[in-house]
């Protein structure tokens, strides 16, 4: 719904906007009340909503209503409830197919609405060291900040892992300042010690990166770059594979940024690995 508002956006008046602007400021909560406590909420009239909805290319305020209460809904599904959807309207093709159909649609999905000045800008704080750079993941994203980790802990400095248990993050927040930079990863269903953790880094001056599903986690709330990632796929299971092409992204971006500073620490890893015998060049 976020995305149909911001495509449609130049097309509404401007207390069509201020209706807009109500809604994203409080998603999804400012459209699941009645059509006349909404417009009252956002300072318009009815009549203002009810113009907006049919902009964005529903009937009449009904239909808008059910559209964001199922995609409320599609949030906090489980595995069970998302194999009974892809089960219910799945085609006749091999799995495979789908499979790869999905995919390509995420990733299509997620590069064509991600904002290239955001991208840029957060690459360029993932790849400063005037901050230390945190990264966290959870449950299923912690295998994404762990990839994440490794790769920016070879391009810049001051990079640290945070372990999968909240029960030793106090440690880590102990040593976060003003300036320091989180990339958290929080996909649905959203994590509520990540969001806590988020708001804790933001309360204390940190640039926070989010890396989340194309519903947003609530981090996004705090955070000063959100990037959204298309996940579903024919399977109980959510989809990484947009979101890790996100990272890889990310990280090229942060490691022409560095450049090349980033090579003389590839180089000087290398060196490592041969002393240590760790790795052994062909």
């Amino acid at each position: 719904m976020r995305q149909l508002i911001r495509e449609h956006y130049a097309q509404l008046t401007n207390s069509e906007r201020k209706f807009a602007q109500a809604l994203l400021g409080d998603y999804p909560g400012a459209g699941i009340a009645s059509i006349t406590a909404a417009a009252a909420n956002a300072g318009v009239s009815t009549p203002t909503v009810a113009r907006m909805v049919q902009k964005l290319g529903f009937k009449g305020y009904p239909a808008f209503h059910a559209a964001l209460l199922s995609e409320l809904q599609a949030k906090v599904s489980g595995p069970e409830a998302r194999r009974a959807v892809w089960a219910s309207e799945a085609p006749e093709s091999h799995l495979l197919n789908r499979f790869a159909e999905a995919v390509t649609q995420n990733l299509r999905q997620t590069f064509t609405n991600i904002d290239a000045a955001q991208f840029d800008a957060a690459a360029k704080r993932l790849a400063s060291t005037e901050g230390r750079l945190y990264v966290v993941g959870g449950r299923i994203t912690r295998s994404l900040a762990e990839y994440a980790f490794t790769h920016f802990q070879a391009i810049r400095a001051r990079v640290t892992h945070l372990t999968s248990s909240s029960a030793t993050w106090p440690h880590y927040v102990l040593d976060m300042e003003e300036g320091d930079t989180l990339l958290i990863f929080d996909i649905r269903r959203y994590e509520d010690n990540l969001q806590r953790l988020a708001e804790i880094a933001a309360a204390r001056g940190m640039h926070v990166i989010l890396i989340t599903d194309q519903w947003s986690s609530p981090i996004a709330g705090v955070a000063e770059h959100a990037f959204n990632c298309w996940v579903e796929i024919p399977s109980a299971w959510d989809s990484n594979i947009s979101t890790l092409s996100l990272v890889e992204a990310l990280v090229a971006a942060a490691q022409e940024e560095r450049w090349p500073d980033a090579r003389e620490r590839f180089e000087r890893l290398d060196q490592l690995f041969e002393l240590t015998r760790l790795f052994r060049k062909p």
